[in-house]
C-alpha cells in the first residue's frame, strides 16, 4: 500500500503545470482505481449485508467534562452486552465517541487509552462477526468551536480520519462515520469537508464502507429545506465515492419537532411520506441510505410511529440498513431506550424484530 501512496504524492508533485497536472490526474486516478477495486473484495461492512442494529451511547457521554473520567463520566460497550443484541438478530453496532477525547489536540496523535477502549469494542464486535459503526459524535464541532473555521480547519478532520484509518484498516467489520449531525456548520460547507475526507481516505487505501452524515441534524423530514440558499437534497446530489462504497446517512425522529427529545409522537401517516420522500430522491440521484439514528417512546401512539419509520427504512433496496436510538448500560431511565432489564427486552424490540 505504501508503494502505492508514493507514487500518488510523486504524481502530485510533478504536476508543475496544467497539461502536466491533467495527464497526471489521469495517473493518480488510476493508480487510485487499482488501490481500491483490485482489493475490495469482502470490503463491504457485513460483506454488502444489510446492516441493522443499534446505537451503544456512553462513550459520547460528559461532553463537558473533557477528557473525564472512565467509567465514571463515560463508558464504552463490552462483549455481553453486544450479545445480547446478537441473539435479538442484530448484526450492527454505530459507536459514538467524542473526537476530543481520541485525539485531545487537532493534529496530533489519538490518545493511546482511548484508542485502546475503540480498539476493545472494535475485538468485541469482531469476535461475534458483527459490524461496528464507528462514529465522531461531535455535531460539527470541537472544544465548542465550528469545523471550517480558523480554530478548526476542515483538514483537521480529515487528519483525524487518516489516523484512525492507520489503527482501524482491516474494513471487514470497521465502518467510518465521519460525523454526526454537523449542525454547527453550514449544509456546504460540510459537503466539502465530507467529500475530500472520504477522497483522502481512498487516496490512504481505506477499503470501508463510510458512512456520509447529511447536513445540519441530518434529518429526512429537512432533506429539502434550504438554509442559506442549500439543502441537503442539493449538497449531496452530485457526492461521488471512487469506491462507490458509502451511504448517505439520516436521521429521523417521531416527536413533533422531530428532535428526539418529546414524549409524544406525530401520525405515523407523514412519517411514511418522508421516509418516502427521501427514497424518492435516492432513487432519483442513485445513492443508498441509512437510517442512523431513530427512537421512540414505548407508548402506543409512538410504537405506531416506530413501525411507519422502520418500513419506510425497508421500502425500497436504496436502503442499507438502520441503527435504532439507542442502547447502552447507563440508559436505564431513558425513555426510547432498548436496553434489556429485569423484565427483558422493551416493547420497541418487537417492532424492530419484524423490520429486520
Amino acid at each position: 500500500m505504501k508503494r502505492y501512496q508514493m507514487k500518488i504524492f510523486r504524481l502530485f508533485a510533478e504536476s508543475s503545470n496544467a497539461d502536466r497536472f491533467l495527464g497526471n490526474w489521469r495517473q493518480i486516478m488510476a493508480v487510485v482505481a487499482c488501490v481500491l477495486f483490485c482489493q475490495l473484495a469482502s470490503a463491504n461492512c457485513m460483506d454488502g449485508r444489510r446492516m441493522v442494529g443499534v446505537n451503544l451511547s456512553g462513550a459520547e457521554f460528559a461532553a463537558d467534562k473533557l477528557p473525564g473520567t472512565y467509567a465514571q463520566d463515560y463508558i464504552y460497550p463490552d462483549v455481553t452486552e453486544m450479545s445480547h443484541f446478537q441473539t435479538d438478530g442484530m448484526n450492527t453496532f454505530r459507536l459514538p465517541f467524542l473526537w476530543e477525547r481520541i485525539q485531545p489536540q487537532l493534529f496530533s496523535p489519538l490518545d493511546p487509552a482511548e484508542l485502546q477502549r475503540i480498539v476493545d469494542a472494535v475485538a468485541a464486535a469482531r469476535s461475534l462477526g458483527m459490524c461496528i459503526i464507528l462514529d465522531v459524535h461531535n455535531f460539527g464541532q470541537y472544544r465548542g468551536q465550528p469545523l471550517n473555521s480558523a480554530a478548526v480547519p476542515a483538514w483537521a478532520l480529515t487528519d483525524l480520519w487518516v489516523r484512525l484509518l492507520n489503527a482501524f484498516n482491516d474494513p471487514a467489520n470497521v465502518a467510518f462515520d465521519l460525523m454526526n449531525e454537523p449542525a454547527y456548520m453550514s449544509i456546504g460547507d460540510w459537503a466539502n469537508a465530507a467529500q475530500n475526507t472520504l477522497n483522502v481516505l481512498r487516496l490512504y487505501g481505506a477499503r470501508h464502507l463510510v458512512l456520509v452524515a447529511g447536513g445540519s441534524w441530518s434529518g429526512a423530514h429537512s432533506w429539502y429545506a434550504k438554509s442559506n440558499g442549500i439543502s441537503n437534497a442539493d449538497a449531496f446530489q452530485s457526492f461521488q465515492d471512487p469506491a462507490n462504497n458509502y451511504m448517505i446517512e439520516v436521521h429521523q425522529y417521531a416527536d413533533a419537532d422531530f428532535s428526539g427529545t418529546g414524549d409524544s409522537c406525530v401520525d405515523p401517516a407523514s412519517l411514511s411520506a418522508i421516509m418516502a420522500n427521501i427514497t424518492q430522491w435516492a432513487n432519483t440521484t442513485q445513492k443508498r441510505l441509512f437510517l442512523g439514528e431513530f427512537g421512540v417512546p414505548d407508548n402506543a401512539p409512538c410504537l405506531s410511529a416506530l413501525s411507519a419509520i422502520v418500513n419506510g427504512a425497508g421500502s425500497s433496496p436504496v436502503w442499507g440498513g438502520w441503527t435504532y436510538w439507542a442502547a447502552g448500560a447507563w440508559l436505564a431511565t431513558y425513555p426510547f431506550t432498548i436496553q434489556p432489564d429485569a423484565n427483558g427486552d422493551k416493547p420497541q424490540m418487537a417492532i424492530l424484530k419484524n423490520g429486520m
